[in-house]
C-alpha cells in the first residue's frame, strides 16, 4: 500500500472555553497515530486575531485510514472544525 499526503485546515471549537491555536498546534506536533504520522504543523491567522492551525500529514492508503486520522485530530481538546485543504498520493 502507498502513502497518500493530506494538508488539513484545523480551527478552534468556539464552544470550548479557552480554545487556542497554539495549545492545538502543539497537541498536534506530539500527536501519535497507527495510520499516519504529521510531518509540519503551523498556526496562521485568519481575520480579527484568530489563528487557525495549517497540519501537513502523511496517512497510510486504504479503506477508512483518512478517516481514522482524523477523528485522532478532533480528539484534541479545542478542536472545532477539521478540513482538508489539499490531498495527494504520494
Amino acid at each position: 500500500m502507498g502513502e497518500v499526503a493530506v494538508k488539513y485546515k484545523i480551527m478552534c471549537d468556539p464552544d470550548f472555553e479557552g480554545a487556542n491555536a497554539d495549545v492545538i498546534a502543539g497537541a498536534m506536533e506530539s500527536m501519535t497515530s497507527e495510520v499516519g504520522v504529521v510531518q509540519m504543523v503551523e498556526t496562521k491567522p485568519l481575520a480579527f486575531g484568530l489563528k487557525f492551525v495549517e497540519a501537513h500529514c502523511v496517512i497510510q492508503e486504504g479503506d477508512g485510514t483518512v478517516d481514522a486520522f482524523e477523528d485522532s485530530i478532533r480528539s484534541i481538546d479545542g478542536v472545532g472544525e477539521v478540513e482538508v485543504l489539499e490531498i495527494g498520493r504520494l
